[in-house]
């Protein structure tokens, strides 16, 4: 699958890289912040809380809010470090090989929030350890929703941060001064090496079950919820009385 977690490094690795080309011009980094957000919605949608069913139009409503807003916050940033008198033009190359990181990221949390602002409405469904539906919670998908948008911020971090900074010291070498083509491909590495270092490290951010305690007697009692994937209720005496994870 394309757009699962699986296929997101061979999928992302030509994108990222794309979107770390230097010199590039207005209408490249339209394309690559346009294409780097269209994969993006997939693999929101893709692995998205099916519990729920969500219409098109939200996603269609996230794709456009973050297509919107990386283009306008890469397009922006980069005319912004044109203008910087001051830097020196070796400055200015470096600095704009970080501009994507900013948009990336801000797209990222406007695409999640936008495709899956209807769980804060509806709540999640929840779970019991044997897969039995105990009813739903707006405070959990809450929760939920800002593990993933965090997710999202954190994922692009190194791929987008790590690899200008070890291209700007290994296009000093001497080998790859002698042979400027050998770039693309070593930036490929570079890039596809940072992919697998981010997306195990992301996931990882959060357990796939958290465990909270609470003092919760039902779910309908939702300002004594605190979940994200896991609601543990307790009785008043502190013993354990259902244990539920949420899909």
């Amino acid at each position: 699958m394309p757009f699962r977690m699986s296929g997101y490094i061979p999928f992302g690795t030509p994108i990222v890289v794309g979107l770390l080309l230097p010199n590039q011009t207005l209408a490249s980094t339209v394309f690559w912040q346009w294409l780097n957000q269209s994969h993006n919605a997939c693999v929101n949608y893709a692995n998205r809380n099916a519990t729920k069913p969500s219409p098109a139009s939200k996603f269609i409503q996230g794709y456009l809010g973050a297509v919107i807003s990386a283009v306008s916050i890469a397009v922006g940033l980069n005319v912004l470090v044109q203008k910087a008198n001051k830097f020196t033009p070796a400055t200015r190359l470096l600095v704009q090989r970080f501009v994507p990181f900013p948009a990336v990221a801000s797209a990222n949390i406007c695409n999640v929030v936008l495709m899956r602002y209807g769980e804060l409405e509806e709540g999640i469904d929840v779970l019991d350890v044997d897969g039995n539906l105990v009813g739903s919670s707006r405070i959990a998908a809450r929760h939920a929703l800002l593990e993933t948008a965090l997710t999202r911020v954190v994922l692009p971090m190194p791929i987008l941060v790590l690899p200008p900074i070890v291209m700007s010291m290994l296009e000093k070498t001497a080998l790859l001064q002698a042979r400027p083509r050998l770039l693309l491909p070593v930036q490929s590495l570079v890039c596809l090496a940072a992919f697998g270092l981010a997306l195990p490290l992301a996931i990882s951010l959060f357990p796939q079950m958290s465990e909270p305690c609470l003092m919760a007697p039902s779910l309908t009692d939702e300002k004594n919820v605190f979940s994200s994937r896991a609601v543990f209720f307790l009785s008043e005496d502190g013993s354990l009385l259902l244990k539920s994870s949420l899909a």
